[in-house]
């Protein structure tokens, strides 16, 4: 261990043990590895999601394993597993669910919907309206549904991958900041290498019959999940990195490429996702470093650029590496 990353350290002995926390999560990503070629990156970012109870909001285009990656975490995650498929004619109640009149009792139930998962795929989200996509603001930020007045709390753990194309224009509909915002991570899905685009067509040449997805086994329970969750929540934190995360956020409202900087929902995102970071690697402290790796995918999609910059070719994620590398890490 590095003297800087000592200095982050908790000056107690009562030590929280993450080896059960980090030995579940490595073998979550080698199931996952069992059929996903290269997308390291990825497959880490949405484990660090779900260990801080977050959302991911997953980027890519066509083609590049986003559904597939989503699906192959979840499965092998021992909960339950649910996926909507978002299309312009989809209506709130086809997610949320809705009461419908039981003749024998002649009371109305309600009949959950898709959206009552531990993890919940929902694929190209820029399809549906915004009136269904309204639907997610109270179950992703407050885990629960309200319908017809009755409050409805989904499971826990509650986690939302949700996929879209960013190229296609067409039938689609922007989602709005307020939206984007109820996301943890926003994470780019690009082309493999050479040698991983060779490897991936040796594994399917290979794979003559059968699912590639049976391959993959659950290696988690549900029950660990919350716990693993809780951890999370436990680790140190220095004086120093809380003013560290802080100067980030405030650089992003007075840098004058964008016209809008993050909000303290954002702070807060970069702390629970920098915990969750550290505590993959088995640390139970965080240091910068944790939070300039999952800074980009956490205010890439929370800021907008002017529109100077932007019709220069500027894209949020530079800026935001710009803001970051120039702030001095405490030492």
């Amino acid at each position: 261990m590095s003297e800087l990353a000592s200095k982050y350290e908790p000056d107690f002995e009562n030590r929280i043990d993450l080896s059960v926390l980090q030995k579940k999560m490595d073998a979550v990503t080698s199931e996952v590895k069992k059929v996903i070629v290269g997308q390291d990156d990825v497959i880490r970012k949405l484990l660090i999601a779900i260990l801080a109870g977050g959302h991911s909001l997953i980027e890519g285009m066509p083609g590049v394993a986003k559904t597939l990656t989503a699906k192959l975490i979840a499965k092998s995650v021992q909960g339950d597993f649910k996926r909507i498929q978002f299309t312009p004619d989809l209506m709130p109640s086809d997610v949320t669910g809705s009461a419908i009149l039981e003749l024998k009792s002649n009371e109305f139930q309600f009949l959950h919907g898709p959206i009552f998962g531990h993890i919940v795929l929902i694929d190209e989200i820029n399809r549906a309206p915004a009136k269904t996509q309204s639907s997610l603001f109270e179950c992703m930020s407050e885990r629960q549904v309200t319908v017809d007045g009755t409050t409805h709390p989904v499971p826990r753990p509650f986690v939302v991958f949700a996929t879209q194309n960013p190229i296609e224009h067409e039938g689609t509909y922007r989602l709005p900041e307020a939206q984007l915002d109820r996301f943890l991570f926003k994470i780019n899905v690009g082309y493999p290498d050479l040698e991983e685009e060779k490897e991936i067509l040796r594994e399917h040449h290979a794979q003559k019959t059968g699912n590639k997805e049976d391959l993959v086994q659950p290696v988690v329970g549900v029950s660990e999940l919350i716990d693993f969750q809780e951890l999370v929540k436990q680790l140190y934190v220095h004086e120093d990195v809380f003013a560290y995360i802080v100067q980030v956020i405030f650089h992003t409202r007075s840098n004058p490429n964008l016209s809008l900087g993050a909000s303290p929902r954002a702070s807060i995102a970069l702390l629970e996702a920098s915990k969750a970071s550290a505590a993959l690697q088995g640390r139970d402290f965080i240091t910068p470093d944790d939070v300039k790796y999952v800074a980009p995918n956490i205010l890439g999609h929370r800021v907008l650029l002017t529109p100077e910059k932007e019709m220069e070719g500027f894209t949020s994620d530079f800026i935001i590496k710009q803001i970051v590398d120039g702030i001095e890490i405490p030492r």
